[in-house]
């Protein structure tokens, strides 16, 4: 009998199949932002939405994030499903306020009597030499803000199941995708950006991270490109006896404690790895939860690895400094172990 063929996508399909399957699903879910209409989106995740439902589902803007998010912010509140694209997640500084004190606030401020079920998502990341402005990841500015959940996969099969639990969420969700991760043909093709996917509609959670693997000497914990990295860097540890359990956080916020809690009482060493800066960042937030959770199970100074405090270089050989490696976590992994 033969193994039926695993259905493989990029993860740029992936959260388009997503949003349309939701489309079918929900008349009030529509789409909405720059080039995401016939262009499909720069980074793809609404490829083929156009001429599935329409210029009135899939409206492309003017370029003013102010008045599309603004626009969203508005449809939802009244009942609708909006899913806004803001293209970069560099560019929320010309539109903070809605997301800040508008999307985060709203359903506290009116007392829960007016809920905003609606995805903000954006494209995070750099590798690509795109400069200061377009390579952010900025992960902990928006963890930080109450009011939103905040979600990072970091594979096609999460991309869709955690677009469509955020579609379906009551809840205004920020969705961040890791451009390359999208698996696009003018960016470098990594083996990881495609990845099988079901075809039939189902959801991922989007508060809990995930043991992607399992080890008893040390945790390393990463988010998006770095949970892949951490696990280039895991089979090299492996040859050199030492077994890395890797976790994907998955969700910024609200952040799984309980899966850092439980892997650092098993391997008493942990180690984080982040693209967003190292200051103020995710890196320290699992850092604290570590030493207020599993303090005595520690049994060396937790580790940390994340772009220092500089602006993204648009220069090749800069940006490959400032940002996380296979090659660095090995070694700065390796170091951990010896202490």
């Amino acid at each position: 009998m033969e193994t039926a063929k695993k259905r493989i996508l990029t993860g740029n399909k992936a959260m388009a199949e997503a949003i349309a399957l939701e489309m079918e699903r929900d008349p009030n879910v529509f789409v909405l932002g720059e080039d995401i209409g016939k262009y499909g989106g720069i980074f793809g995740s609404t490829q083929g939405l156009i001429e599935k439902f329409g210029k009135e589902r899939v409206l492309d803007t003017p370029i003013s994030e102010t008045a599309f998010i603004g626009a969203a912010i508005g449809a939802a509140a009244e009942g609708m499903r909006p899913i806004a694209e803001l293209m970069f997640v560099d560019f929320f500084g010309v539109c903070m306020d809605q997301i800040y004190n508008h999307m985060a606030k709203i359903q506290y401020m009116s007392g829960g009597n007016v809920k905003l079920p609606m995805v903000l998502m954006t494209a995070v990341g750099g590798g690509y030499n795109d400069a200061a402005q377009h390579s952010q990841t900025l992960y902990a500015t928006f963890g930080h803000m109450p009011g939103l959940k905040v979600v990072a996969p970091s594979n096609p099969y999460d991309l869709k199941g955690m677009m469509i639990s955020a579609i379906q969420d009551d809840n205004p969700v920020l969705f961040m995708f890791h451009k390359s991760l999208q698996g696009l043909g003018w960016m470098e093709q990594l083996d990881v950006s495609a990845a099988h996917v079901p075809e039939e509609s189902y959801t991922v959670p989007l508060n809990k991270a995930k043991v992607v693997r399992e080890g008893k000497d040390v945790t390393i914990v990463g988010i998006q490109m770095t949970v892949h990295q951490a696990m280039e860097a895991a089979e090299r540890l492996a040859a050199d006896g030492i077994d890395a359990e890797v976790i994907d956080l998955r969700s910024i916020a609200p952040i799984d404690k309980e899966t850092i809690i439980d892997s650092v009482k098993k391997t008493h060493r942990l180690f984080i790895v982040d693209e967003d800066y190292k200051s103020y960042g995710m890196t320290a937030e699992i850092a604290a939860i570590a030493a207020e959770e599993a303090f005595y199970d520690l049994e060396a100074p937790i580790r940390r690895l994340a772009n220092p405090d500089v602006p993204i270089p648009y220069s090749r050989p800069l940006e490959q400094f400032v940002l996380p490696n296979a090659d660095k976590i090995y070694e700065q992994v390796k170091s951990l172990m010896n202490e």
